[in-house]
């Protein structure tokens, strides 16, 4: 074998690494952050303030057993409250929450929850466990920070570029 083919067969050891990684690594790999819970009866303003000091996207609204009942997000709060005329101080999360939102487990393939972001425009997910009670959430943000972490040097070393290209574009050169 030459160089050349030693080199490539290293880069399809590396390549088929990858794929591994990319379809087998679970959620949990992520490090999800811990989830702000607050009852349907708070107020709107109690979850703003929260999601402020925690510097999170969203809130998971949970029943009295602690299961999600619902998920109010920073969108949420544009769209159904400020662009809806509500004041937060009187709006409870009930009236404004998402229910019964889509649900992930620490469990699933981060490839999965990619696709559930994907597909429905989701930049949060709850984590739930077996008894629907929230134990984290995963965001957009912790999968582009796994994806760098996981090509750093092709990341760190990527040159601006004048034109963007499109996925269907990436085949055609």
């Amino acid at each position: 074998m030459t160089d050349f083919d030693d080199r490539a067969q290293d880069i399809e050891d590396e390549l088929q690494e990858m794929r591994g990684v990319l379809l087998d690594d679970t959620i949990a790999t992520l490090g999800p952050a811990e989830p702000i819970c607050l009852p349907p009866t708070a107020t709107v303003e109690e979850a703003i303030g929260r999601m402020l000091d925690r510097r999170q996207a969203c809130v998971l609204v949970v029943d009295g057993d602690g299961r999600l009942t619902g998920i109010l997000t920073e969108r949420d709060v544009l769209t159904r409250v400020a662009g809806a005329g509500r004041e937060p101080r009187r709006t409870a999360l009930r009236e404004v929450m998402t229910p019964n939102p889509e649900a992930l487990t620490a469990g699933h393939r981060i490839a999965y929850a990619v696709h559930c972001m994907s597909v429905a425009g989701f930049r949060t997910v709850p984590l739930v466990d077996t008894d629907r009670r929230p134990i984290g959430i995963v965001t957009v943000s912790d999968v582009i920070r796994w994806l760098a972490q996981l090509f750093p040097e092709a990341i760190l070393n990527l040159p601006p570029s004048e034109t963007l290209k499109r996925p269907h574009e990436m085949d055609a050169g």
